[in-house]
């Protein structure tokens, strides 16, 4: 999916770059990254592709880039570590121009009563620091709630720890032509 993105990209949470050389050479890429470890490691990958790229610090949810600047988003597991997913997936709509496409693969919340849905919960009240990884938040939800047009998800298990199979969502959300509503 990131082949086909076209026009100015926005990776929140890029971490390392790991995506980078899955996106067009004619992709104007924008990357925000609060991590500075994270953000050396970015532009070291860049700089060994030979992609000339823009990397903003600080988290999504305070992002000072104009209303409609881009033309896609992508965040691959990174709403499970940002403080408030909602207001971040909030700002990736106003950042998108209208019809701009989110696209997104996310751990999220087991089914309740789960073995795997209690690991969840034990695993997010370890995660102390910010940047770490709760992956008992119920992100669909979040995503479907935010006031995309459209929104599509295929769901997976990954292998997790002791056993365990991991959900995970993977899709896009297309962000509204009328945008006259504030988002």
């Amino acid at each position: 999916m990131l082949a086909a993105l076209r026009g100015t990209v926005l990776e929140i949470g890029p971490g390392a770059g790991v995506n980078l050389p899955w996106f067009g050479s004619d992709v104007r890429w924008i990357g925000v990254e609060p991590d500075p470890v994270a953000r050396d490691l970015a532009v070291r990958r860049a700089s060994r592709l030979g992609r000339t790229i823009d990397l903003v610090a600080g988290p999504v949810e305070n992002l000072d880039l104009p209303r409609g600047s881009v033309d896609a988003v992508v965040g691959t597991y990174v709403l499970c570590s940002v403080e408030e997913p909602r207001r971040a997936v909030a700002q990736v709509r106003r950042l998108l121009r209208p019809g701009g496409v989110y696209v997104f693969a996310e751990h999220v919340a087991a089914p309740r009563g789960t073995w795997t849905r209690r690991g969840q919960h034990l695993a997010a009240l370890t995660a102390v620091r910010a940047g770490a990884c709760r992956p008992n938040r119920d992100t669909e939800v979040v995503l479907r709630g935010a006031g995309f047009a459209e929104v599509t998800v295929r769901h997976d298990m990954r292998p997790g720890p002791f056993g365990t199979r991991t959900p995970l969502i993977a899709g896009s959300a297309v962000n509204p032509f009328d945008t006259h509503e504030e988002n």
